[in-house]
This record gives C-alpha cells, structure tokens and sequence, in this order.
C-alpha cells in the first residue's frame, strides 16, 4: 500500500512538471499582460516618490505585492500602471497631483531602461517583447482626475494615457460610481451626463480606452451602448460568481461580448471569493 502511494505520489509530481513546463512554454511566447498594478501609489505612500532612495530599489523592494524579480517570475510582457490619486482630491488639486503620478511610471522606465519600456502603441508593445522588457503603459484611475476639462483629458492622453477609469470610488459631475448601485452615494447623472457622452465620444477620437471599473450599473450600460470602440474592465469580477457591486452583472456581461469588450479579473479576495480569502480555483 505505501508502494501504491509513493507512485500515486510521484505521477502527481511529475505531472505537475509537465503542466507548468507547458505554461511556462506559452508565456514565454504570449506574455501575460496585466490591466492594472497600484505601484505607482505605493512609491508615493512609501517614499514620496523617492525612486532613488536605497529602500526605494525596484530590484530588492519587498512590502508590496510588485518588483522587478515578481514581474519577471510570472512572465509579465505587458504592464498598464495606474495613476492614481484619491477622490478627495477632486475639485482641488487632481490635476496637479496625477501628472506627479505619472512622471513616477516615466522615471521608473528611465531608471530602469533593462526592464521596463515605455509604450503608448500596440507595434511598441510587440517590440518591448522582443526586446525581453515590460511594456509599460499608463492608465489613469478616476475621471475626477480631468477637471471636468476636456483639455485635460487631451493632454494627459499626449503624456502617455492610453485608459481612463471613469470614475473611482465617487461620482463625477458627469458620471456615477458603483457606490450609488449599493446605496452610499445618490445617483446624479444617472449614468453618463451630456458632458460624459461628449467625452466617451473624444476618447474614441484619440484612442483612449474606457474602463468600466468602480462605475455604476448605469453608466456601465451607457458607455457600452455610446462607445464606438470596445471598452474595458481593468480590475473587476463577476457578479453572478460574488455579488460584490464592484463586479460586473451578467447582463453587462452580454453588452461586453456583444461589443468584443474586455473584462480583466480582480484577483483582490473580496471580489473573487466575497470574503477575506480565495483560492486558486475560485480565481480561474
């Protein structure tokens, strides 16, 4: 019997060899791409966007879930970092506060030229690839972040932007935020205002993609049925699977498949597994 159990054992084992020997193989040819990584605040909380400080070392750094050797053991190719900062910020000095964000992702390219590229087009992409680097893309968390100002939204798309997230954790004076679907926040665009449509319609012109996490129901629905371009989830989950009101409902779900959009799961526990825990198989 104990023969029986070191062979079942060792099948086992050798097995599962053969299944990450096999993922491994895949990655190496199709990089993973992530659709949203806080870094970027994290260097801020952390060291004041410090990126020279000795502790600051991307190679070495060790309190948060992201460094140069992770990125590199998962076979990340692709990386959209967020610029993000909070929604008190709005009204005040957003603007001034994400263009800091986003020079921090530009330093970490610059400092760290063999392993992150900078890229603002799908053909660079391919070339980071190539090149054996992480594309490194921006995409701005939170439409409090452009003022209300299409102005903004333009040149932050010139700085690097290539997503914007509609809104965070608030409404803006043009769109509303998941907390309106659970109750915590009032409903005042009731989706997407005159203005929200204006500005889905100038992302489209200048290749900005729309991302659906943290907005309301509604305006999930109003920019899938506005947007002429598919749009994307970056960081959200299935509803049907944890009815978290950041996740996504089944019939959004339809609207994405029909419009060839794009949902990126959160890995984050409370939204796969509706509690502080998940697992593997519940991810997948």
């Amino acid at each position: 019997m104990v023969i029986i159990w070191w062979f079942w054992s060792l099948l086992a084992i050798c097995a599962s060899d053969s299944f990450r020997d096999q993922a491994v193989a895949i990655m190496r040819t199709t990089p993973v791409i992530d659709g949203h990584n806080d870094l970027p605040w994290q260097l801020l909380n952390l060291f004041n966007n410090q990126l020279l400080r000795p502790d600051a070392d991307l190679n070495k750094l060790a309190q948060t879930h992201t460094n140069i050797p992770k990125l590199k053991a998962g076979f990340v190719g692709g990386q959209f970092w967020s610029a993000y900062m909070p929604c008190d910020t709005q009204n005040k000095d957003a603007v001034k506060r994400i263009l800091e964000q986003m020079d921090v992702i530009h330093r970490m390219c610059q400092l760290y030229p063999e392993t992150f590229m900078c890229v603002t087009n799908s053909s660079d992409i391919l070339q980071a690839f190539r090149r054996g680097k992480v594309a490194s893309l921006i995409g701005v968390e939170g439409g409090h972040l452009i003022d209300s100002s299409l102005g903004v939204l333009r040149t932050l798309y010139h700085l690097g932007m290539r997503y914007l997230t509609l809104t965070h954790n608030c409404n803006t004076p043009w769109a509303d935020n998941w907390l309106v679907d659970r109750g915590d926040d009032e409903a005042e665009s009731h989706g997407l205002s005159p203005f929200g449509k204006r500005l889905l319609n100038e992302m489209n012109r200048l290749g900005v993609m729309i991302d659906l996490s943290h907005v309301s129901v509604a305006t999930m629905k109003d920019a899938l049925q506005i947007s002429r371009a598919p749009v994307i989830f970056s960081h959200s989950s299935a509803y049907s699977l944890c009815p978290h009101r950041r996740n996504v409902p089944d019939d959004v779900l339809q609207l994405v498949k029909n419009t060839s959009s794009l949902v990126m799961v959160n890995f984050f526990s409370n939204f796969v597994s509706c509690s502080d825990s998940a697992t593997l198989p519940q991810v997948a």
